[in-house]
């Protein structure tokens, strides 16, 4: 790996492994926020567009796992042309995993109903 891509990208980051793979999440959790919040949205695209955000996120860096669920109470049957939904960061429920080196961070960002926030938190950081 010395020479390659990645040890070059290695060189900039002064800090831990566990602290990388948090920087890596937060990335991918701001990319899945800003990126997607927006988009038309009905209850014939919503597991489609489900998928498409998870592959999307899968061939980020150092994704190991992602799982979005977007909350379909605020989802309608369209009735004619103009009838959607746009998406909106409190219907996402996403969790993914990033693995950097010996590190394993898992991240969320869900809806905190006492903050009425879709928060964007660190669940879990150890090591394997």
């Amino acid at each position: 790996m010395k020479g390659s891509r990645e040890a070059k990208a290695d060189s900039y980051f002064s800090c831990s492994d566990s602290e990388r793979a948090a920087f890596e999440a937060g990335v991918k959790m701001g990319t899945i926020y800003h990126q997607f919040v927006g988009v038309p949205l009905s209850v014939e695209n919503v597991e489609t567009l489900e998928k498409a955000i998870e592959a999307g996120s899968k061939v980020q860096p150092f994704v190991e796992h992602v799982s979005v669920r977007i909350d379909r109470s605020k989802l309608k049957s369209k009735r004619g042309q103009y009838d959607y939904v746009s998406l909106t960061g409190d219907m996402l429920d996403v969790t993914l995993v990033v693995k950097y080196k010996n590190a394993r961070v898992k991240a969320s960002m869900k809806l905190i109903k006492e903050m009425n926030y879709p928060l964007m938190f660190i669940e879990e950081i150890g090591k394997k």
